[in-house]
């Protein structure tokens, strides 16, 4: 039965100083750094035979320190359809001076509505229009072989992953958190059907 491995980039320079970042390439932390490597030693012993990430470095960087640590040589496929949602005119601005200059609940709205973009950016919607379909044809194709999968991309791309695995609605995911670093595992069927979820710790 195959495994479909989620993990989100470790904690980027932008994380933590509380701003949006969307589509610019920042790096990671020495503690994102450090968030990889403990995913990698979660993974040790998994029989991975492919992994998938966006293009931005934080990913990129996250899923090499996951392999090796992991002592991983599988091959790698990069595409900007795992990218992160894009965050647009709000892009490297501080989370907290944008609920000063336009209010908590403007923010709340862009950040974690479905359907509603930030200016000159995505929705997690749209976010979700480009993502699906690259894992239903690309991730899927590698299930349906019986073969485990490791992604390592961003928030909300992985959240929309989330969404078409557990048949979440739009309501049921704007409540799901995925911490930096934390792989989620699932057991699945080959046609996709979810039979087992772990979140590894």
């Amino acid at each position: 039965m195959p495994q479909l491995i989620l993990v989100r980039h470790g904690q980027s320079l932008w994380n933590l100083e509380n701003r949006f970042t969307g589509w610019v390439d920042v790096p990671l932390t020495a503690q994102g750094e450090d968030e990889a490597r403990m995913a990698g030693e979660r993974l040790r012993g998994k029989s991975i035979a492919v992994a998938y990430t966006s293009v931005l470095t934080r990913a990129n960087h996250t899923l090499r320190l996951i392999m090796e640590t992991a002592g991983l040589e599988v091959p790698v496929i990069r595409d900007q359809a795992l990218n992160e949602r894009d965050y647009g005119d709000l892009a490297g601005l501080n989370k907290d001076d944008m609920r000063a200059k336009y209010g908590e609940e403007q923010v709340h709205i862009w950040r974690r509505s479905y359907d509603v973009p930030p200016p000159g950016g995505e929705s997690l919607k749209m976010c979700r229009e480009r993502t699906e379909p690259f894992f239903e044809r690309a991730i899927m194709g590698d299930i349906r072989q019986g073969k485990d999968v490791l992604v390592c991309a961003h928030g909300n791309s992985n959240r929309s992953i989330v969404m078409a695995l557990e048949s979440m609605s739009p309501d049921d995911v704007l409540a799901l958190e995925l911490a930096t670093g934390i792989p989620r595992v699932y057991q699945l069927e080959r046609d996709g059907t979810v039979t087992g979820i772990e979140t590894l710790h």
